[in-house]
């Protein structure tokens, strides 16, 4: 038996971040039905065609769903969904602010006729504030928890390349309806919980807020390199391939300058005694290091680091990431199915010994709509102008 699998969570989810937490419950057991606009469903599903026609974005976090397509702008839409709600133990929504409460979906009213209910709000900034209304795409949110002003270059400020902000509020929509169930098991009473993006990826950024709000100026943008650490990042071989390393404290550079560097005078040189003084002249530190790199390639370099312990890493392509060793080697790859035939992910990280993730089907639109129906009690055919079209304004 899987850790969740008297778990049923009914999720009127789209794009990333509520998706995400869903997915998570559902590869440890939960019964995830995944409620979706008629006909196109989660707006995820049109991102892009990469995988075989699919969005990989919606591939990536929908596996092991059922999928119900209804029209919530119709009354027999909303009564089955009231109806899944009833019986539900979790209910997660990340619809546009306030339209879950306008469709009597809020937290008071479904858990007035379930009070076992654990019910999720997810949205850009939460409830209350100048910005509670405000659209929140991940870029945005990135830009208005600072992040993006603390990555890049120099020169260029940059986003992070994945969902940084929904993966964040994701995560803690998951730990915490884990919490919550933890709790209702003790007190018998569901939750009510809310999620924001903006806060989920503040509590992220806690280095460096303390770094300027106490340090008087905000990390510099250092690229793949640290603003408060060196050296940490890369560095340029003699093949033209850069080897990243990092060193956490004196010891270990002065391990690195006479094992790697063959300098040992390095350890001691003024400019670079300590951390803070390697920071302060980086680009010195940078050119000291890179002429000891010439006579090695990346991978000369990667291995003589390694012998010394000095922690090192070579820079992967998302292809040969796929094709990892240590991964390869821990068996962290399982098929799955899909519209589209197999697909390969990597198993769920937070394995518990003796069971098996769920890993199941990534659903159709609707795929699910009438034997769910059925198990209400509701006749699927009387549905039929509930599930058929999907007027605009849909939220």
């Amino acid at each position: 038996m899987n850790p969740l699998a008297d778990i049923t969570v009914v999720s009127l989810e789209q794009a990333v971040a509520a998706p995400f937490a869903t997915r998570q419950l559902a590869d440890l057991g939960a019964r995830v039905i995944k409620v979706e606009r008629p006909g196109r469903g989660d707006f995820a599903r049109g991102y892009d065609e990469t995988v075989s026609g699919m969005s990989s974005h919606f591939v990536w976090l929908n596996r092991s769903k059922e999928s119900v397509a209804l029209d919530l702008k119709s009354e027999l839409g909303l009564r089955a969904v009231r109806e899944l709600a009833a019986r539900a133990d979790v209910f997660v929504q990340n619809l546009a602010p306030g339209a879950a409460e306008r469709l009597g979906l809020g937290a008071d009213d479904l858990r007035a006729h379930n009070p076992r209910l654990i019910h999720v709000s997810i949205s850009g900034y939460g409830t209350g504030g100048p910005y509670t209304t405000k659209k929140a795409y991940d870029l945005l949110v990135q830009c208005e928890a600072g992040l993006v002003s603390i990555t890049g270059t120099p020169d260029d400020p940059s986003k992070v390349g994945i969902s940084a902000a929904d993966i964040a509020a994701g995560m803690y929509a998951y730990s915490g309806i884990l919490t919550a169930l933890i709790q209702r098991g003790r007190t018998g009473e569901g939750a009510t919980l809310e999620i924001s993006m903006l806060e989920a990826l503040g509590e992220w950024m806690g280095f460096p807020l303390n770094y300027a709000l106490y340090g008087g100026a905000p990390p510099a943008r250092s690229g793949a390199r640290h603003a408060a650490i060196a050296p940490y990042g890369p560095f340029r071989c003699g093949d033209g391939e850069q080897v990243f390393l990092g060193i956490q404290n004196e010891r270990e550079w002065a391990r690195f300058c006479e094992q790697v560097l063959g300098a040992p005078d390095l350890a001691t040189d003024p400019r670079f005694e300590r951390n803070s003084q390697r920071v302060d002249n980086s680009d010195e530190l940078v050119a000291e290091i890179e002429r000891a790199f010439t006579d090695r390639t990346a991978e000369q370099a990667a291995a003589r680091l390694e012998e010394v312990g000095i922690a090192n890493a070579l820079l992967r392509t998302m292809a040969s990431f796929a094709d990892h060793p240590q991964l390869a080697a821990r068996g962290r790859w399982a098929d799955y199915a899909s519209p589209v035939g197999p697909l390969r992910a990597l198993i769920p990280p937070a394995t518990l010994e003796g069971h098996t993730p769920v890993m199941g089907p990534v659903p159709d639109v609707g795929q699910h709509t009438d034997a769910v129906l059925a198990e209400l009690g509701l006749d699927p055919d009387s549905f039929a102008s509930a599930v058929d079209h999907d007027p605009e304004g849909t939220p």
